[in-house]
């Protein structure tokens, strides 16, 4: 193992029992076809997923269930863990086929082994470990969920049902850029109202943007 993985271990409060699943947790595909991090992203995806549903439940204990649903999706998602992950360098340790210092490394590679390395501290530290370390990297972003706030897709819906008894209408006019890093143009309307465009990293953010900028417009 290298002196870097040593000093991730350090920074993340873990010593690997078994290196291996510590190597394996940065091991892209394309790097080895067999001995790599598909199935611990999966995991750690899955791992996440329950503690951070779990922390939000001891958080909120009377929230209703789509607040609590919206709360963990906007904590676990491929941006935050693109987030946390950048946080501690993790691209870093990345094992990925070419030469590393003359290419950038896509975002969702670097998303996922972020998971990955959450399933490799679960099957080598167990629950307990693993939770504390999650808890720890999210703790900024869980305790900035405490402040409670409807969408804005949610707030112009409820408006449109109000004031039109029908929906906002939302139509995606361009999707471009590279696959890594795509740029999606998203427009919505009302009944008697012009289409107010946004540009977002997805069709879901292109589409919230969307809806703040036409709340705006009718100072809501």
């Amino acid at each position: 193992m290298t002196p870097e993985l040593k000093k991730l271990e350090k920074k993340i409060d873990i010593i690997f029992k078994d290196k291996n699943l510590l190597v394996k947790s940065f091991t892209h595909k394309s790097y080895d076809p067999i001995f790599n991090n598909e199935k611990l992203e999966f995991l750690g995806d899955r791992v996440l997923g329950l503690v951070i549903s779990k922390k939000l439940l001891e958080i909120y204990p009377d929230e209703k269930e789509g607040i609590l649903d919206k709360k963990l999706a906007s904590l676990v998602n491929r941006k935050k863990c693109l987030e946390i992950a950048k946080s501690i360098k993790l691209e870093n340790f990345i094992l990925i086929i070419g030469n590393k210092k003359k290419m950038k490394i896509e975002d969702k590679i670097i998303s996922d082994s972020c998971e990955a390395l959450i399933g490799a501290i679960y099957l080598d530290q167990g629950i307990k470990n693993v939770e504390k370390v999650i808890l720890r990297l999210w703790d900024k972003d869980l305790k900035a969920s405490i402040i409670t706030f409807v969408d804005s897709k949610t707030k112009l819906q409820e408006y449109s049902l109000k004031k039109y008894k029908k929906l906002p209408i939302y139509k995606l006019i361009q999707n471009t850029g590279p696959r890594h890093k795509p740029v999606f143009k998203v427009g919505v309307r009302l009944e008697n109202s012009t289409f107010i465009n946004a540009i977002g990293s997805s069709k879901k953010d292109a589409e919230q943007k969307a809806a703040a900028l036409f709340l705006k417009g009718i100072k809501i």
